[in-house]
């Protein structure tokens, strides 16, 4: 007879060995949790995000028309009424991820008031759309509405993940989740990098074809909102909204000045340049800002 002090340690080592051998627990979060949440793949689960990283809805500037499109949009989602999948395209650092976090929490501060759920924002990274379909499994099982966000979407020759992505947003059997939204910032217009579009052109028999194939990616989203460098006077405007809210006490003269002098040194006018701007303002000033 094997004595217990011999066989204890088999045991335990039996054991280990067939939870190595098996599949890894799922752990789905509960979507009342939080407001906002990032989507994990090992294990997959919904990370609760405390605090949204976020510029308030009204210090947008300079994006009026995009704000209130997508705004709408999102409302008429919110409030069980028919709405488009948005991708927000163009160039760097004008506000495209920036509009998708205001907007969510512009939404949920109406609801305090009004007669509609509160919305989560859920963030899927760009390596993680292989696990699209399980994720959206969790979220129409949630009922909660939610806004599928992926931020910096785009594609490169040799990645084909983008199939399984069309199939979800709307060509596959099932669909899109009616409690479900996918909203997707890139800075290009058709997701794929153009010498892909152009290599897979080449190569085949019809062109047309082709290019029908890669651009109807981007068709999938009903909602195309472009967003571009703004001109010295929104660029301004942007800056000036912020020291006021943020109590940043500097003559116009001065601002102006050395807001230009910024924008100059950076080669480009925009959102992200106005706001690393304000950040470095304010800590020379000796400022905090929430």
């Amino acid at each position: 007879m094997i004595e217990s002090q011999t066989l204890l340690p088999v045991l335990s080592r039996i054991a280990e060995a067939l939870e190595r051998l098996a599949p890894p627990v799922v752990s789905h979060s509960d979507l009342s949790a939080a407001d906002a949440f990032v989507w994990q793949t090992k294990p997959e689960k919904l990370e609760p995000v405390a605090e949204v990283n976020r510029i308030e809805f009204d210090l947008l500037k300079g994006i009026d028309r995009q704000r209130e499109s997508l705004l709408s949009n999102t409302l008429r989602f919110v409030q069980g009424f028919p709405a488009n999948n948005a991708l927000l395209w163009g160039a760097r650092g004008t506000g495209k991820s920036s509009i998708v976090k205001a907007v969510h929490d512009k939404v949920n501060e109406l609801a305090k008031t009004e007669n509609f759920p509160r919305l989560a924002l859920v963030e899927i990274h760009r390596e993680d759309i292989p696990s699209l379909p399980g994720l959206l499994k969790i979220l129409k099982n949630s009922g909660r509405p939610c806004i599928l966000f992926c931020d910096d979407l785009s594609f490169d020759t040799q990645d084909d993940s983008y199939k399984s992505l069309k199939a979800v947003l709307e060509g596959g059997i099932e669909g899109r989740p009616a409690n479900v939204i996918f909203y997707a910032t890139s800075n290009r217009r058709h997701l794929m990098a153009r010498d892909m579009i152009e290599n897979e052109r080449s190569s085949a028999i019809h062109t047309s074809e082709a290019t029908e194939e890669n651009v109807s990616l981007s068709d999938r989203f009903g909602l195309w909102l472009g967003f571009h460098n703004c001109d010295q006077d929104t660029y301004f405007a942007m800056i000036e909204s912020y020291t006021q809210r943020y109590g940043i006490k500097i003559s116009q003269e001065q601002l102006r000045a050395e807001a230009k002098e910024w924008s100059v040194t950076r080669g480009s006018r925009s959102g992200r340049v106005a706001w690393q701007f304000i950040q470095d303002l304010a800590g020379r000033m000796s400022v905090k800002i929430n």
